[in-house]
């Protein structure tokens, strides 16, 4: 019996063997399938119904969060929407897990993964500063300049720009030209034409790691320091026409109003100063951890404040 049984068991195996041998070569046999899917931006939150039919979240439900490491915002007034730019896993630069999230007005989720949502198509790792221009959305990511699509999310371009090493802040004029700083050693402001050509803007002694990035009424390029509380306007031509004081050191975001006046960060002191055209510097709030590069809401009237590593943003009234 128990010869019978080894018998069987055996012939069991080759079966078993063979059935495996016959659908392997049966698959290798098909045609190669793709995996490959259009680039699609995420949707606002909701939920499937028994139907399974989506369903938006209702009006008098609110949902908060949705950062990692959000360095910096931006704002979309044709939605009325906060585009927040977040880092992925930052202890491995090689993956491609930075995201965008829609963030409504008074700070409660829109899309918790909007850019990113795929990754079909889509390169995105760390991204830091960010900006838009004429339905374009703009971000720098290591070394790198990634331009979106702004109605779609759908990736559009990526610049790469030689000889940077840690591209933070971004500004963007009226005819595409981008302006970038570059934080780590050495110092630069690069300029990166509406064509992809990039070059050195701005190498001089007054960069102490230069950080935020803006464009004020008259065309000038704005550039505010981490290492000191200078704020320094550059005409296009790369000369330095005014040096400002923030009111403390460890600047990071700056904004800049249509009368001149400018908001500029301290992700070192938590604090955000005012500067009005031929005034001193004031402090108008304090105690906001790691302030980072803001952004301002023209319909609420507000400041959009990134906290980086502490995975939030705070709003501050005007």
């Amino acid at each position: 019996m128990a010869q019978v049984s080894l018998t069987r068991s055996l012939s069991q195996k080759k079966r078993i063997l063979l059935s495996s041998c016959l659908s392997a070569l049966f698959l290798a046999t098909l045609p190669l399938q793709s995996h490959a899917q259009e680039f699609s931006a995420g949707m606002p939150l909701g939920a499937t119904n028994e139907a399974g039919e989506w369903v938006e979240m209702s009006d008098n439900v609110k949902v908060f969060g949705s950062f990692h490491f959000c360095e910096s915002a931006t704002f979309d007034p044709a939605r009325n929407l906060i585009l927040a730019m977040n880092s992925g896993d930052r202890s491995d630069a090689t993956k491609n897990d930075g995201f965008v999230s829609l963030i409504n007005p008074d700070g409660s989720v829109h899309t918790a993964k909007w850019i990113g949502a795929t990754r079909d198509g889509l390169e995105l790792y760390n991204p830091l500063g960010s900006a838009i221009k004429k339905g374009v959305l703009y971000t720098v990511d290591t070394d790198t300049v990634r331009l979106f699509d702004l109605k779609t999310g759908k990736p559009l371009r990526s610049i790469h720009v030689p000889g940077s090493s840690l591209l933070n802040g971004i500004g963007v004029t009226d005819n595409g030209t981008i302006y970038a700083s570059n934080t780590r050693p050495d110092w630069k402001v690069y300029k990166i034409t509406a064509e992809g050509k990039s070059s050195v803007f701005a190498a001089d002694g007054k960069l102490n790691i230069p950080n935020g990035v803006a464009i004020d009424p008259d065309g000038n390029i704005v550039v505010v320091n981490i290492g000191n509380s200078d704020v320094i306007s550059y005409n296009p031509q790369g000369e330095v026409v005014r040096v400002e004081q923030a009111a403390e050191k460890g600047s990071d975001g700056i904004v800049i109003m249509d009368d001149g006046t400018k908001y500029v960060c301290s992700v070192r002191h938590g604090s955000v100063s005012r500067i009005r055209p031929g005034r001193k510097a004031e402090v108008i709030a304090s105690g906001i951890p790691s302030a980072a590069s803001m952004c301002y809401d023209s319909i609420q009237h507000q400041l959009v404040i990134p906290m980086n590593p502490n995975n939030g943003i705070a709003l501050l009234k005007l």
